[in-house]
């Protein structure tokens, strides 16, 4: 008997020897995925751990890591409040729990975890706490632009970066579920890829990158994104690399070789309709640092980018290269102290008019990565502006792109959107030049299907109140000939007679987003103004107001195949005139 109690003891003890050796295999393990940056594999495993009864508060802060990484911030304010709560916590996670916060517009409750963490950094308080006071003022205020979802685009998982293709398409990167059921273990999703999506019939398809002659490119990375030059044939495109840790320095803040994945620029040209990799970037060095999320200045002489080579001011700065007369690119030449501070920098995007939009998480605002806007060209650059709210928000906010600055996509990852990341449309629906006022017009009916303008039609009297109406180009929104000839006639008509006003209601045809066609009309709206203006009209005798694609005069709504000819009545400014 007293052999057979011996046993039993032995063999409780041994089962016990056993439980905390799996524990302790369980937590290694989750350490291990979590250094490799693998948090959605290790958050499982931790939190595992975390329901038993011996769970301690480092291997809860490990969880909120994890939720905070993945970017599922109302799990990550749950674990960080629970874990605040404990007087053994970290200071740090004060900190991450203040941003979470900020990120969930709980902006008194982030004043108090910034506070209790910036106790000796009395400047870096000032910003953060200025984060905050900047997200509620400007929440409330008016910027003139409007954003909206591009729900065709997105799924629930991330979709961001894009580029524009051509007129009537953009190009962007998504982990979204595909056939293959490969997962990156950081976030759970598949791996980035390249998709193509057509802004008028809102399709989406997969965009293949072949990899070519090229051995090295035909593993497990993640693609995108991609910039095209001016002639749409050639492609700078973002790809990650998987680096083994017995190939990487040792880490300078953790005295570790840590398996990490970098970004490298690769070049691919457009062959029969396919894309396949051509080339790599001189200056990429993964061993060191990451290159990535380039864009060409119009002129295709210049190529930005973001990177953490040395020689920056921060964490990522940006940088850029000009093209030699062999077509080679100059070593990269750091865009200054204007625009790079000592946090990140990066996305960068030029427009037609050299203005620089980029993401930065080290300027005020509203807190993570928001978009500003500089002009200039190289290193030299003025003082960046942020772009406000709604352009930015209480989130991760980047990816801007824009051919006029009134309108374009942005990415974000804000409260309300179809997944992690989203595509945005954005436009500006406020005139932005003071000297338009516009006035509210009255109901405009156009009766019947309109002619096409023609030198001889016939404009309106006074006290007639006739409708007339001029024509634009395909996504112009400049004056042609026949369109001058009418508004010479009516500039005519209103100097003879000077208590008569002018209504100018602008419009689109049904093709691209109702936020494009919104900016679009007002930059009709406001040439055909302009043009009146030019001609002596006093710029208080004119309403002018875009309309985006409402009021159509025929059946050509989405998705309804309408020749040229009848696409063409939609795009118009109406003209009536009042007393």
């Amino acid at each position: 008997m007293k052999k057979f109690i011996l046993i039993c003891i032995w063999i409780m003890l041994a089962a016990k020897a056993l439980t905390a050796q799996e524990q302790l295999s369980i937590k290694q393990q989750a350490d291990k995925l979590f250094d490799r940056y693998e948090y959605f594999k290790s958050l499982k495993l931790y939190l595992k751990l975390a329901d038993r009864k011996n769970a301690d508060i480092k291997l809860f802060e490990r969880v909120a890591s994890c939720y905070r990484y993945i970017n599922q911030y109302p799990e990550a304010e749950q674990w960080y409040e629970r874990i605040t709560a404990n007087p053994k916590a970290e200071k740090l996670s004060h900190y991450f729990y203040a941003e979470v916060l900020l990120r969930n517009r709980k902006f008194d409750q982030a004043k108090q975890q910034y506070k209790i963490y910036f106790t000796n950094d009395a400047g870096a308080l000032a910003l953060k706490l200025n984060d905050c006071d900047s997200a509620m003022v400007w929440m409330k205020q008016s910027t003139g632009y409007k954003v909206a979802n591009t729900t065709a685009a997105n799924t629930k998982s991330s979709d961001w970066g894009a580029s524009y293709d051509g007129k009537t398409g953009i190009i962007f990167t998504s982990d979204r579920e595909t056939s293959d059921g490969k997962t990156d273990n950081r976030t759970g999703n598949s791996w980035f890829r390249l998709y193509e999506y057509d802004l008028n019939t809102k399709e989406t398809k997969e965009l293949i990158l072949d990899a070519g002659n090229n051995p090295e490119f035909k593993g497990a990375y993640h693609i995108g994104p991609m910039a095209l030059n001016a002639g749409g044939d050639t492609a700078y495109i973002t790809l990650s690399t998987e680096t083994a840790s017995k190939n990487l320095p040792i880490d300078k803040v953790t005295r570790q070789k840590l398996y990490t994945r970098r970004l490298q620029l690769v070049t691919a040209c457009k062959k029969d309709d396919r894309w396949v990799i051509c080339g790599s970037f001189a200056y990429n060095n993964v061993k060191q640092y990451s290159v990535g999320n380039a864009v060409l200045s119009t002129d295709g002489k210049l190529l930005y980018f973001s990177s953490d080579m040395p020689g920056g001011f921060g964490k990522t700065d940006l940088w850029y290269c000009a093209k030699e007369s062999d077509g080679s690119w100059a070593k990269p030449v750091n865009c200054g102290n204007k625009v790079n501070t000592k946090e990140e920098e990066n996305f960068p995007f030029v427009d037609d008019n050299v203005t620089l939009y980029y993401a930065s998480k080290g300027l005020p605002g509203m807190g993570g990565y928001e978009i500003y806007a500089a002009t200039g060209s190289k290193a030299n650059w003025t003082s960046p502006k942020n772009l406000k709210y709604p352009i930015n928000s209480t989130s991760d906010d980047f990816n801007l792109i824009t051919r006029d600055g009134t309108s374009g996509y942005l990415s974000s990852n804000r409260e309300n959107g179809q997944g992690n990341d989203d595509i945005y449309e954005f436009a500006f629906v406020k005139d932005s030049i003071k000297i338009i006022k516009p006035l509210t017009p009255g109901t405009v009916v156009t009766s019947g299907k309109p002619s096409a303008p023609a030198p001889g039609s016939s404009l309106p009297v006074p006290g007639s109140y006739t409708t007339g109406i001029i024509y634009y180009d395909l996504d112009k929104s400049f004056i042609r000939p026949d369109a001058a000839a009418e508004l010479n006639k009516l500039a005519d008509v209103l100097k003879r007679y000077p208590g008569l006003r002018v209504v100018l209601s602008s419009y689109c045809d049904s093709r691209a987003s109702y936020l494009y066609n919104l900016a679009l009309s007002q930059r009709r709206a406001k040439a055909a103004a302009i043009y009146l203006v030019k001609k002596g009209i006093a710029i208080t005798r004119i309403a002018a107001k875009g309309y985006s694609k409402s009021n159509l005069v025929n059946q050509c709504v989405d998705n309804v195949k309408c020749s040229e000819a009848d696409h063409q009545l939609n795009r118009r400014t109406e003209i009536k005139v009042v007393q």
